[in-house]
């Protein structure tokens, strides 16, 4: 048997059996590993998990945390930005290795995702306007317009919320959170929908324009950083968890939380079974 022949016979037995032609193309941390890069997919507007600062840095407790992970796994973080709706869709599209977000675990997404160990809580709540007398109690938004972010977990929540009240709940829908709070400062609608560590930051950072709605009004919940489910990504995902559940054992993760929430949450290290 010539050479030529050889390489068929090999080609055609590794299709038949379905075996890799190679590793690197299989293997995602293989592939990031030789490239020496982890592009990871997020949004801007999602402050404080990731946010453009005052002095137009890149900052949040994702780019801390993937800074850590990077180091982990031996490789630089790459970030690719673009508006949430869009971000599910470019991982699907293979435009990068993960997701920071993050995103809140719900029942729907993880069916069509892996999540990885939960970075943060994700609650829904309420923000309104600083002196809001008529919203006291998440039950007061009955018959008001809220806003909340494109394709979010908060969004659909808060309409659920609002068709168990006496009068319907009216919801804006916005590409990202800052134009949210932009039109709750300027009155054109009466709250904003998040999850309690978004809206606690922001009340922090302006006490004299927002005010927290407590309790907040939402089923108890995580945030999470997302991969696909495809085999081929699993080598990595397992690599990034192993990253998070050692974040957490030696406590840099909770410093993080500590910075930009002002607390630190207990969470669990491999993603529960939500209510939602």
């Amino acid at each position: 048997m010539n050479k030529r022949s050889l390489l068929k016979v090999v080609f055609g037995l590794t299709l038949s059996l379905g075996l890799p032609l190679s590793a690197h193309a299989e293997d995602a941390l293989a592939r990031v590993k030789a490239a020496g890069v982890l592009k990871v997919g997020t949004e801007t507007a999602f402050a404080p998990f990731d946010f453009i600062d005052e002095a137009g840095e890149h900052a949040g407790l994702n780019v801390d945390a993937f800074a850590e992970i990077g180091k982990e796994l031996g490789v630089k973080v790459e970030w690719v930005e673009l508006p949430w709706d869009g971000v599910l869709p470019g991982l699907e599209a293979g435009q990068f290795d993960v997701v920071a977000g993050p995103a809140t675990i719900t029942k729907a997404r993880l069916e069509r995702y892996r999540f990885l160990s939960p970075v943060a809580e994700a609650t829904v709540a309420l923000l309104k306007a600083k002196g809001d007398e008529t919203i006291t109690k998440p039950e007061d938004i009955a018959g008001k317009l809220v806003g909340a972010g494109k394709a979010t977990s908060q969004l659909a929540q808060v309409q659920a919320y609002g068709k168990t009240l006496p009068t319907p709940v009216e919801t804006r829908e916005y590409v990202g959170f800052n134009e949210a709070y932009a039109d709750l400062a300027a009155g054109r609608i009466a709250a904003v929908a998040n999850s309690l560590p978004n809206i606690s930051y922001v009340a922090e950072k302006q006490p004299d324009i927002f005010a927290v709605v407590t309790p907040p009004f939402g089923q108890k919940s995580y945030f999470g950083f997302i991969g696909t489910k495809k085999a081929d990504d699993q080598p990595l995902l397992d690599a990034m968890q192993a990253a998070l559940v050692k974040m957490k054992g030696d406590g840099r993760l909770a410093d993080m939380q500590t910075k930009w929430f002002g607390v630190s949450f207990d969470t669990p290290d491999v993603a529960p079974e939500p209510a939602f």
